[in-house]
């Protein structure tokens, strides 16, 4: 809403008007720009959440940041070995995908189909903000806390219970996505828990969006690489849903 409604007043919707709501709701699934906006209102989201992220930790700079969640590199797993399992769970998330079927339309594939600009940026989002926002919250603040409560596996299953209970409602009845969704999320949590350490989650996040925002960009021009482009191109809008649902775009 922080660039929607704006936008709706310049378009000359009247919110006195009783049906303001409706037509706002139809303005946002309808309009290119209005569904641009609402993409483009997940950065001050984002850096909303950075900034209560940071006062949680810090105690409003009382703390250290970065210490405090657990940064840094563990001797069990560092960089390189981070970026083989962001490859390898990319890949054993898009087959579980594929075999428990995600080929049902979503709304997210909208909003990456209704113009370039909105195309754009949310790759850019996935790879600058997505990982550090969705790692800071799940693995960061709410592991912790939950860990020194009930214990690693205790924490490893509530973790995975609250992302999933964000996300089952918003790709219902799309079973292949939910349980990739689900297969990331606890990898993450139990690495998390192995290593001891934040920054190998985010590499692992990182490179895991990276890859499908490569191939969200390179889909349009799909079409003009022959026949066999149309299946690659399902390949590529299956991917980014996966993508999408675990990056809380």
């Amino acid at each position: 809403m922080f660039f929607l409604i704006p936008y709706s007043l310049q378009r000359g919707l009247d919110p006195g008007s009783p049906e303001y709501v409706n037509n706002l709701a139809s303005l946002a699934l309808t309009d290119k720009t209005a569904i641009f906006l609402q993409v483009l209102a997940l950065l001050p989201t984002h850096l909303l959440t950075f900034g209560l992220v940071w006062a949680l930790v810090t105690r409003f700079g009382h703390r250290p940041f970065l210490a405090s969640l657990g940064w840094g590199w563990s001797g069990r797993l560092r960089f390189w070995g981070s970026v083989g399992l962001g490859v390898a769970l990319f890949l054993l998330g898009t087959g579980i995908a594929k075999l428990l079927g995600a080929d049902q339309p979503t709304q997210l594939e909208q909003i990456i189909n209704s113009s370039p600009g909105a195309r754009y940026l949310i790759a850019a989002l996935a790879v600058l903000t997505a990982p550090f926002v969705e790692e800071f919250i799940y693995r960061g603040v709410l592991y912790a806390a939950l860990q020194s409560l009930v214990g690693v596996a205790g924490a490893v299953l509530l973790v995975l219970g609250l992302f999933t209970l964000i996300h089952v409602p918003q790709y219902w009845p799309n079973f292949g996505i939910i349980a990739a969704v689900g297969m990331l999320s606890v990898s993450l949590t139990i690495i998390r828990a192995y290593t001891g350490r934040l920054l190998p989650c985010i590499v692992i996040h990182l490179v895991f969006n990276g890859i499908t925002s490569l191939l969200l960009l390179i889909e349009p021009h799909l079409p003009k690489l022959g026949p066999a482009s149309g299946q690659t191109a399902s390949a590529v809008l299956l991917l980014t849903n996966l993508w999408l649902s675990v990056s809380g775009l």
